[in-house]
Order: structure tokens, then C-alpha cells, then sequence
């Protein structure tokens, strides 16, 4: 098997390589990331700007650019043929509910989704215990070739910070819902200058059995099918109605 690792806590974070050195147990390996910390990059490409990429001395490519952009030029001009599969992670923290619509990690992995690759993310609820994450990462691929993605989804897989002997099994589940994120904080530079920093996360909100919030805090790794398709599909007939009662 041939993997593009990718991440978007950045080429030299610790999560990456701890994935990498599960992963190169049984597959071909490729890292490309990027060359900085780009943690709630989402989906973001970079258009206006040339695209460099690095080789470390580890063999790891750094490139200066978003972690989609990093999947997007891995995967069409730096990987030797073609890769059989997308990891992205391991993320320091976890991604959970609506997490998902900033992660940069989910983002790498569906831009490869999005370029004909099956894809997954993995995110540690912490930042210790990244082997546990990776085991379950490891154990989780090993078995695609029995059960292949769905062409239209990506596996974005949870795991809590805890040894593995800790660690109480695997649940599938959908995705929560957090409150509504803390505001934001308004301060002054050196130079008497207003800045503004985002607040905390807000705390779960839908952590019902069944989410991927109650797996994680009941020390179950999470793994969650995600579509890329994100039609509402339940309201295509109400508003369907409602728009053929507009006079024009």
C-alpha cells in the first residue's frame, strides 16, 4: 500500500512522524505538510502565490502552503505514481462536531477525497498519547482492502489521550454539536495597537449517546463516515414549495 501522510500542525510536529512510523510498518510512505502550524486553515488553497516545496533531511516535504494545498500538489506532482490512500493527522486535539468545518487535518484528507483518493483523518483528544491514535489509525486501514470507502466519504476517526491498554474499544458514530465558542478577547500590542484573539471552544452541546463528543469522554475511540456532499437533501422539497410561491 502507498500513503501521502499529511497534517496541518505542520511538517516537524510530533503527531506526524508518530503516524508515519506506524504507517511505514506496512506501506509506502509519503509525508507532505505544512511548513508551519496552519490548525483551522480548512479548506483553504493557496492561488495567488507560487508553491515551494522542501525536502528535510528526515525525507519529509515541507511546503509553504496550506495543508489541502499540500495533499493537491503531493498528490499530483511530487508522489512517485499514484497513492492508494490519504492519512491526515495525527492532530494535536481532537476535531469533533462542527470541528470539522475548520479542521485543516479533515481538509487535508478530503482534498484527497475530492482528487479520487479514499481519505482519512485522525485527531488525538490531547497531546500525549499519540500512539494510541495511531494503532487505531494503523488497525482501521489494515482492514480497507475487506471494506473499501464509499467514493463519496471521508473516515474522520477521534481517539482519547490514553495509553492503549486504556483505551475501552472503537465506536462508529455521527457528529456532535458544540455551544457556541467563547468571544473574543480584545487586548493591545507592544506599540498600544487593539488585537483580537478567539476564544475557547465552546463545550459539547449535542453529546448524545451515539456522537462522537459521548465516545471520546467514555474513553471509546470515535470513527465518523463523513460526506462531502453537503446538500441538504431534506430540505430540497419544502423549499421547493417555498420558492415556486415567490411572485416575480
Amino acid at each position: 500500500m502507498k500513503i501521502l501522510v499529511s497534517n496541518d500542525d505542520g511538517v516537524n510536529a510530533r503527531g506526524i512522524a508518530v503516524l508515519n512510523d506506524e504507517l511505514s510498518k506496512f506501506a509506502n510512505t509519503m509525508v507532505i505538510a505544512p511548513d508551519r502550524n496552519c490548525s483551522g486553515a480548512s479548506n483553504s488553497l493557496t492561488l495567488v502565490n507560487p508553491l515551494r516545496a522542501e525536502t528535510h533531511s528526515n525525507g519529509f516535504i515541507a511546503v509553504n502552503g496550506t495543508p489541502t494545498d499540500s495533499v493537491h500538489v503531493g498528490i499530483s506532482q511530487l508522489f512517485d505514481g499514484t497513492p492508494d490512500l490519504v492519512v491526515a493527522g495525527i492532530n494535536h486535539g481532537a476535531n469533533l462536531g462542527d470541528d470539522v468545518l475548520y479542521s485543516g487535518t479533515v481538509a487535508a484528507a478530503t482534498e484527497g477525497r475530492h482528487m479520487g483518493l479514499p481519505a482519512i483523518a485522525v485527531s488525538l483528544a490531547g497531546n500525549e498519547h499519540f500512539e494510541t491514535a495511531a494503532i487505531v489509525a494503523a488497525k482501521f486501514i489494515k482492514r480497507l482492502g475487506e471494506h473499501p470507502l464509499n467514493s463519496d466519504q471521508i473516515i474522520n476517526i477521534n481517539v482519547p489521550d490514553v495509553p492503549i491498554s486504556e483505551l475501552k474499544g472503537i465506536k462508529v458514530t455521527r457528529l456532535g454539536h458544540r455551544h457556541r465558542a467563547e468571544s473574543m478577547t480584545k487586548t493591545l500590542d507592544p506599540w498600544n495597537r487593539d488585537i483580537y484573539w478567539y476564544g475557547s471552544l465552546g463545550a459539547g452541546l449535542d453529546c448524545a449517546e451515539g456522537t462522537d463528543f459521548y465516545a471520546i469522554e467514555r474513553g471509546y475511540a470515535s470513527i465518523t463516515p463523513l460526506t462531502v456532499d453537503m446538500t441538504a437533501y431534506r430540505s430540497l422539497m419544502p423549499m421547493t414549495e417555498w420558492v415556486n410561491e415567490l411572485k416575480l
